[in-house]
This record gives C-alpha cells, sequence and structure tokens, in this order.
C-alpha cells in the first residue's frame, strides 16, 4: 500500500485518544445513496449512524437498516469489546478505545487496527459499488491465539430522516438456514439478507429490547435522541491467522450477494478506486488531494427516483446521475450540484458523469428554473431557489472547457434560452428582471431563495429579498456564457446581439448600484425591503471570482481586500462581518439558534474556492500565501470530524470547531478544485 493514499490515526498521537474517536467518524458510501457510517469508537452518536443504511425508491427512499449493538473478540475465557451502544443510565463504553491502536483510509476506506494480548486484528468495512450491500471483514495480522468474534446487531428499520423513539412498528420474521439469514419486516420494505464467511460461523436467537439508547448528537442539536431497539440475536465466528472473517448484509438478492466471494469483491472495490485516482488530474492524484478525489465519489450517485413528468425516451434511472450535497441528512441540491460539478466530476476525469448530471437536471426544468430539491420519500421536490438555474449556466460552461462537448450544448440551447426569457419576463417566485435598470430581483413571502436559506418554522433569517449582489453576477455571468454560445453554436446573430445588450445593461446597472462608496465594498441587497443592505457579506466575492465578473476591475482589490481582512479565517469564509449586531460566535444548540447563526457569522470552507478564484485575478503573482491557506487547512482537517472528507461549516471565532454535516459536497469540490489550479504552472483556468 502506496502511503501517499494512506491517513492515519495511531494510538498515543495527540488529540485523538480516547475521547476524541467519539468524536471522530467515518463514512462509506455505495453510489446509489446509501452509507455506512458510525464513530471511530464505535459508538453511535447519530440517528444517521448504521452498518447499514440503503437507498430505495419512492416512496421509501433511505431506509436505516442496520445498526451494530456490541462488537466483542473472545480469547482464553476474557472477552474484549471493541464497540457498544450508550444508554442513558449507563456511562459511554470506552472499552474499545482500550485495545484501539490505529484507524486509517486505505485508498479512502476505513481500516480499524486492534491490540488484544499479542494478537493484532484489523477491520475493514466496504460496500460494494451501486449495491444496498456492506461488509464487515476481519484479519488477523499477527499473533496465534485463537479468537471468537461476536457482533449483536439491531434492526431499525427506521426512514432517514425519521426521528428515533420507540422500537420499529410491526413484527418481522427472522427465517435462518444453513448460512442464510433473512429478516423480513413488513411490507414495502426489503428483506435483509445476511450471510457470515470464515470458520465456525453461526447465529445465536435471543431476541432483545434493548431499551434507552442515547444519540449525544441528536440530543445536543436539540431532537429526540432515545431510541429502543430490537435485537434477533448475534453472530459469531472463529478468528485465526489463515482464516478472515467477514459479515455481508444486504437488501440485494442472493445470487447479486454472491456473484463476488468477500475477497474478490474487496479487491475488485480497490481497483475501481485506483482508477478513480489514475483518471483524475495529474495533481490531484498527490498528497492531500489524492484523499480528497475519493471523499468526491462519495458524492456522486444513480438516484432511486420515479421518473415521472419527464420526458419518455430518457425514462430510465440508468442515464441519471445527481449528487448528494451532505452526509447524512441532505438529498441532491440543484445549487449544491451545480456548485460542486466542477470539482467533484471534472477534476477526477468523471466528464461522462458530468454531462449525465447536467442532462439530469435539465429535464427537471420547470418555468425557466431547475429544482432546488429533489423529492425523496414521500416528500415532494421544491424549486424555490434564485440562483441555482443561473449556477446551471456556470457548470455547463466549465463541461464545455474541459470536454468541448458542443453536440450536448446544442441539446441544451434551446432550454438555456427558454430560461432567460423566463427570468426576463418574470417567474415563480418573485424572480423577475426589473425593466428600469436590468438588475434581477427576487423574493417572495415566506421563502429564501439564495443560498442563505434558513428557514424556522415561518422565520427567514436571512430573506434577502430585493436585488442580491451575487444573483447579479451570476445573472450577468450567464448572459455573457449564453451570448458567446448563441453567436457561435447557433450561428444567430441577432439574438446573441440582443443577449449582449442585456449583458452589457445590466453590467453598468450593476457598478453603478451596488458599489458602497462610504463602506468600500458592495451593498449586499439593493432595493430590499428595508432599502439597501450594507452589511458585509462574502457574497460580493462572486463579483469578481466568476469567469464574466461583472465589477469593474478599479472595484477589484477594495472589494477583495475587504473580504480578506473582514471574513477570511483559516477553514472559510465568515458569512457575516464580526462588527455586525446579528453577528454569531458559534453554530450549536437546537435547530433555531442553529439556523440564526447559519449565515451570521458561520463559516462556510466551500467559499474559499471563490475567494481563490478572486485572489488569482486580484494578484495573480502570488499564488503560495494561497496554496499554504490550502495546505494548512487540510492538514489539520482531514483527520478531524469525518476522517477523509470536508465539514459543511464551522464557528465563526477560534477553535473554528467544525460543524453541519461532516461530509459536504461543495466544501469538498471547490477546496479540490482550487487545490488543482494552484497547483498548475499555467493559472489560465481550463
Amino acid at each position: 500500500m502506496d502511503d501517499t493514499w494512506v491517513l492515519r490515526l495511531r494510538s498515543g498521537e495527540s488529540n485523538i485518544y480516547p475521547q476524541s474517536l467519539l468524536a471522530r467518524e467515518w463514512l462509506v458510501t455505495n453510489g446509489l445513496g446509501g452509507y455506512a457510517s458510525g464513530t471511530l469508537l464505535g459508538i453511535g452518536t447519530r440517528r444517521y449512524h448504521s452498518l447499514l443504511t440503503v437507498a430505495l425508491p419512492a416512496p421509501l427512499g433511505r431506509q436505516v437498516i442496520l445498526t451494530p449493538i456490541e462488537e466483542s473478540i473472545h480469547v482464553h475465557g476474557s472477552t474484549y469489546v471493541l464497540s457498544g451502544v450508550e444508554q442513558a443510565e449507563g456511562k459511554t463504553n470506552f472499552l474499545g478505545a482500550v485495545h484501539f491502536a490505529e484507524f486509517r483510509l486505505e485508498f479512502g476506506l476505513p481500516v480499524w487496527t486492534y491490540q488484544i494480548k499479542g494478537t493484532i486484528l484489523e477491520k475493514r468495512v466496504f460496500m460494494p459499488y451501486k449495491q444496498n450491500t456492506v461488509h464487515v471483514k476481519h484479519h488477523v495480522v499477527s499473533g496465534e491465539e485463537p479468537l471468537r468474534w461476536n457482533l449483536r446487531l439491531a434492526i431499525p428499520f427506521r426512514p432517514h430522516g425519521a426521528a428515533v423513539g420507540g422500537p420499529p412498528g410491526g413484527l418481522y420474521k427472522f427465517v435462518t438456514s444453513e448460512n442464510c439469514h433473512e429478516i423480513h419486516p413488513p411490507s414495502p420494505l426489503p428483506v435483509v439478507r445476511l450471510s457470515l464467511h470464515g470458520d465456525n460461523q453461526g447465529f445465536t436467537e435471543d431476541d432483545q429490547l434493548i431499551n434507552d439508547i442515547i444519540y449525544r448528537m441528536e440530543e445536543e442539536r436539540g431532537y429526540e435522541s432515545r431510541e429502543d431497539l430490537l435485537s434477533p440475536g448475534f453472530f459469531q465466528m472463529d478468528l485465526n491467522r489463515h482464516t478472515d472473517a467477514t459479515l455481508i448484509a444486504s437488501t440485494e438478492g442472493w445470487e447479486t450477494i454472491s456473484t463476488l466471494d468477500p475477497d474478490d469483491a474487496h479487491t475488485a472495490e480497490l481497483e475501481r478506486r485506483h482508477a478513480l485516482l489514475e483518471c483524475a488530474h495529474p495533481h490531484a492524484r498527490r498528497d492531500r488531494a489524492s484523499q480528497l478525489v475519493f471523499a468526491a465519489d462519495q458524492f456522486i450517485i444513480r438516484p432511486s427516483r420515479r421518473i415521472e413528468n419527464i420526458s419518455p425516451a430518457s425514462a430510465s434511472v440508468d442515464n441519471l446521475r445527481t449528487i448528494v450535497a451532505g452526509y447524512h441528512w441532505f438529498t441532491d441540491w440543484g445549487r449544491d450540484a451545480m456548485i460542486s460539478l466542477e470539482g467533484l466530476t471534472l477534476i477526477t476525469g468523471r466528464e461522462g458523469e458530468a454531462r449525465e448530471i447536467l442532462c439530469s437536471f435539465s429535464k427537471y426544468i420547470r418555468d425557466g428554473l431547475i429544482p432546488n430539491l429533489f423529492p425523496e420519500g414521500q416528500d415532494e421536490g421544491r424549486y424555490d431557489t434564485a440562483d441555482a438555474t443561473l449556477w446551471f449556466f456556470h457548470a455547463i460552461d466549465r463541461y464545455l472547457a474541459y470536454t468541448q462537448d458542443w453536440s450536448t450544448l446544442k441539446t441544451l440551447l434551446p432550454k438555456l434560452l427558454d430560461i432567460v426569457e423566463h427570468h426576463i419576463r418574470g417567474t415563480r417566485f418573485g424572480i423577475r428582471v426589473d425593466p428600469e435598470d436590468g438588475l434581477l430581483a427576487q423574493g417572495d413571502q415566506g421563502y429564501a431563495l439564495t443560498w442563505m436559506d434558513a428557514k424556522y418554522g415561518e422565520y427567514i433569517v436571512t430573506p434577502r429579498r430585493g436585488k442580491a449582489v451575487e444573483i447579479n453576477a451570476l445573472w450577468y455571468n450567464a448572459l455573457c456564457l449564453l451570448t458567446k454560445w448563441v453567436e457561435f453554436q447557433l450561428e444567430d446573430k441577432e439574438k446573441a446581439r440582443q443577449l449582449k445588450i442585456c449583458a452589457e445593461r445590466t453590467r453598468r446597472s450593476f457598478n453603478r448600484r451596488f458599489w458602497n462608496a462610504n463602506q468600500g465594498y458592495l451593498y449586499d441587497i439593493i432595493d430590499g425591503e428595508a432599502g439597501d443592505d450594507t452589511a458585509c457579506r462574502p457574497n460580493q466575492i462572486f463579483a469578481i471570482a466568476l469567469p464574466n465578473p461583472v465589477l469593474d476591475e478599479i472595484y477589484w482589490k477594495p472589494v477583495f481586500e475587504t473580504v480578506r481582512r473582514l471574513l477570511l479565517t483559516p477553514v472559510g469564509l465568515r458569512t457575516l462581518e464580526p462588527k455586525h449586531r446579528d453577528y454569531k460566535l458559534k453554530y450549536h444548540g437546537d435547530l433555531m439558534a442553529r439556523d440564526s447563526s447559519y449565515h451570521q457569522g458561520t463559516v462556510w470552507p466551500w467559499l474559499l474556492g471563490p475567494f481563490i478564484d478572486g485572489w488569482l485575478r486580484v494578484i495573480p503573482e502570488d499564488k503560495l500565501e494561497p496554496r499554504q491557506l490550502l495546505e494548512n487547512f487540510l492538514d489539520e482537517h482531514l483527520t478531524d470530524a469525518c476522517v477523509g472528507s470536508i465539514s459543511e461549516i464551522f464557528d465563526a471565532e477560534e477553535p473554528f470547531a467544525p460543524r453541519g454535516c461532516v461530509a459536504q459536497a461543495w466544501s469538498v469540490a471547490e477546496i479540490l478544485r482550487s487545490w488543482v489550479r494552484l497547483l498548475k504552472s499555467d493559472l489560465t483556468t481550463l
């Protein structure tokens, strides 16, 4: 194994033992939206932690299927607990930490090393690609003592986002025959199939109700945090130097599960991951960036959803691709997918999947808008976004820069023209071009339409109704791109001339209206409900950073330096300047407390991407400082929170604690994209 592709945490190193093993998490995904996840210590702290969460067609959506209750090793009459659960009346079981020697990621896959007496034991977890299946594999590295491995599982059968509570409704039936074990839940839930591969394997049936399991992260976030779970029994296998032991759990059929034996399935997944690196940009294969290639893979999925109300000719799940916005709780969001597309798919050499993502979203365009949120389970899709559709133009432009796939552009152009026409004459949610100045306004009561979209009940934290700075930067960029495409691909000179006039009018109005001469930076909102908003926010950086900057060059440096001075941190950009009355230092507490700080100071790492784009436009000769910024960030954070990935957000002040989703698509995408750009000898964007 090449150490370039390995991240390690060893026993005895600072800040990892033992409490921090409970704070750090691991994540394995399957390319369908399903996953396995937990803490390094092996104690679930979230309702989302499970050994198997599967992605099923609507109306089921994602379902939490299997939860590990206790894993232990027996040798010479002694029992050594490796992982367990935290119960409300008990104490957190740190016994597993006593035996912990190392945690590492090999090609992005988790490996635990335990030392028990004189034996070194390794555990691996992986999911075969595009299967709702998980493998838990154990291997004795050294030591001659025979071991007995035990694992007790519980069966939540809980919808992915559902609150925890009592045991699942309805009875399930456990059926066993030799090494084929099946759990039959109430319809329409799928049968769960389990098998053991190893010596002296078996299952002991002893139905138990495990009471008062507590999920401390849910408690901290103000959600229901206690759960009772049913356990049908426990599995056991012998372990020695000559025989590995593997548990397979799946909602696939037996024929699919048994296609490859556990060793061959593991080899196939390692080969797939090696191929991911080989396809990636050369600068993405090196050092810290190689791990981000594996992290990027976790977000690109084939969705399990009904294909309704789209063209019958394309009504197949096989040619749909999308991007999960974040783990554990997000689904695929239009805005996040378009921002993430370059970093997740193009930097990693997955141009075909980039095309499928763009085409998938294009099939769902309604009233000149791409969806902000696709449906999952019984939840409806939503179109309440003013910027996702404008980011769609940007994503297409990046795709074309890498592929020169003009035939796909010609297919999409009628839809792009229709989008612009809808925006000019006005579409849903008050999204419309103001005929007085050519700027794009947005806003509808009860909606937050920009990326700063926190909402608690009917309370919108940052409504930003009016003309938002980044929305108009994106609008201008979209007009410029469409002008070029219409002129050179459709050869429609007149239409291109009309679009160019619209773009130029937008640029002139933008520079006249958004420049705040008193403060020396850009207004965040003009013509808002309370007039022009002077709050210093990171949204103004897009006026410089996009491929077609709407801001006149004379204003670049003061805007950039203001953002750098007031908003830049080691982990991203603050969403509000510290001196503002609404500034919040921390993101914590219940949902209302968190939403009130979500965009009111909280740091977002994805904003480092456009900030570095702006840096290279304003100070093109200086690559060293932004590169050092990214190096320091990755050195600190890749072994924190979800090991090997990048969190959604951070607190606004030191120590900049990671918060929100532990693995976020646009965080990974924009850091990886910026890393590769900074390493190129030629700074010209692809």
